[in-house]
């Protein structure tokens, strides 16, 4: 039996546990590249769920919680049962008694006082044993205190698959096995079904081959149910959007046919979300334009090269209220853009359905409008062009029309004719991708700050 292991029995010593891991991670929370309040000092950590998922590895769910108001929720009431502001994170947490000099990356330190006291402690999903334990749970449904493994039993998974961690690191923490298959570990956790669970389920269910189907997936059931992590085929060869973008202005390349090719692709599956889901009906701009200007108004507050554009900005949202409505509301991908779609072969497939972590699950899993997926594809072609001095805005108008007849042909309407609603769209992602730079990657600040002139100034 482990040290830890000994932990597990009682409450008291779940909560002992803690005294042992607070201080580790108030110091490593921060550095990670899915932490959410890297500009908010962790002022106090909750323990909400302890597993020993296997000897050596414990599994986590923390709240938390910040200093002073602001937070991504902020006003939404906690469904975990703590207070706001602060947010819900899942971690998998390697307990030895003597270092290894292979973790490297993945240590977190040592801890100095409590249960734990003079273990190491580390992120077990870097580790090659635990990604294999973790695989081995998912391909043998069941339990393990409030975490459940689930399977689809019509797609087994073969056993003796190696793990590696995928490096591009987002909001989450992926593993690919094999080659084969890929897990996604949400680290940023709200109750209910996650949309990236959710919504290729049902893309599979309606036929549609653009979105790989969930192969496996857990969840928890304390202190409420909640997604944790998603399996699915690995597309091997596949390169992202992003890339070959990038490589195509490094080449010179044109890359408008790729760009027809991925707005169709885009249409098939709004498309067959809006036969998986039920219709939302009409959307309503007048609500839309005030939420729109209420996120404009609190990122200004945070960023304040943005301020001198609000009153520009703010006309972009009040055209709502009298340009046509568009499109029915539908379910949709919630954030899309280039590193959101690989290519493999000829065709292109749509990942990620997760939406905007920061964004509250009921709204993420809201009926939409698909302009919004659509801006956000076209506000990634300006990010693209923007990577290479000097600036080709010519090769981003030419991909962004690409795009759209692309879509339009397969879709049966034009987004170009929606131009107030594209408008607004693409100034809400716009001044979204502003707060998020300032936050995260002040460097890249200066692209979204060059659409936020050009919309507010010219309202194109």
């Amino acid at each position: 039996m482990t040290k830890t292991a000994s932990l597990l029995p009682s409450d008291s010593g779940l909560t002992a546990s803690m005294s042992s891991l607070d201080g580790l991670l108030r110091e490593w929370l921060p550095r990670q590249r899915w932490f959410a309040g890297k500009d908010r000092p962790v002022t106090d950590l909750r323990l909400l769920s302890l597993t020993e998922l296997f000897p050596g590895c414990l599994h986590l769910l923390v709240h938390a919680g910040h200093a002073g108001g602001h937070t991504a929720l902020a006003g939404v009431p906690s469904p975990w049962g703590t207070p706001p502001p602060g947010d819900c994170y899942q971690l998998f947490l390697g307990v030895r008694e003597h270092p290894s000099p292979r973790l490297g990356r993945a240590l977190i330190g040592q801890a100095q006082d409590g249960p734990l006291a003079g273990m190491t402690v580390y992120d077990a999903l870097q580790d090659l044993r635990s990604a294999q334990l973790l695989l081995e749970r998912l391909r043998h449904p069941g339990t393990a205190g409030p975490l459940r493994f689930e399977a689809d039993p019509a797609k087994p998974v073969p056993a003796g698959l190696v793990p590696r961690v995928l490096d591009a690191e987002q909001s989450n923490s992926s593993l690919v096995y094999g080659d084969e298959f890929i897990l996604k570990v949400f680290r940023r956790i709200q109750p209910g079904i996650n949309p990236d669970l959710e919504v290729p389920g049902a893309l599979a269910g309606q036929g549609c081959d653009r979105v790989p189907a969930p192969v496996a997936w857990f969840h928890t059931t304390q202190p409420q149910e909640a997604t944790l992590g998603v399996l699915q085929p690995f597309l091997r060869n596949a390169s992202d959007g992003w890339t070959l973008a990038l490589h195509a202005l490094a080449t010179g390349s044109d890359f408008t046919a790729e760009a027809r090719a991925l707005g169709r692709a885009t249409a098939e599956v709004h498309l067959a979300l809006a036969a998986a889901f039920a219709a939302g009906g009409r959307c309503e701009n007048g609500r839309m334009a005030a939420a729109m200007t209420e996120r404009l108004d609190a990122a200004a507050h945070s960023v304040p090269a943005l301020r001198p554009f609000v009153p520009g900005l703010r006309s972009a949202f009040s055209a709502l209220l009298t340009c046509d409505a568009g499109p029915p509301a539908q379910r949709i991908h919630g954030d899309l853009h280039l590193g959101q779609v690989l290519r493999a072969g000829r065709e292109w497939f749509v990942i990620d359905f997760e939406g905007e972590p920061s964004r509250p699950l009921a709204e993420r899993r809201s009926a939409q409008s698909p302009v919004r997926d659509i801006a956000g594809m076209l506000r990634s072609f300006d990010y693209a062009a923007r990577q290479r001095r000097p600036w080709r805005p010519q090769w981003a108008r030419r991909c962004r029309e690409a795009y759209c007849a692309g879509y339009a042909a397969r879709a049966g309407w034009d987004p170009r004719k929606k131009h107030g609603l594209l408008r607004a769209y693409e100034t809400d992602r716009a001044v979204y991708e502003a707060l998020y730079e300032a936050r995260h990657r002040p460097d890249w600040l200066p692209v979204p700050m060059a659409a936020i002139e050009r919309l507010a100034v010219r309202g194109d």
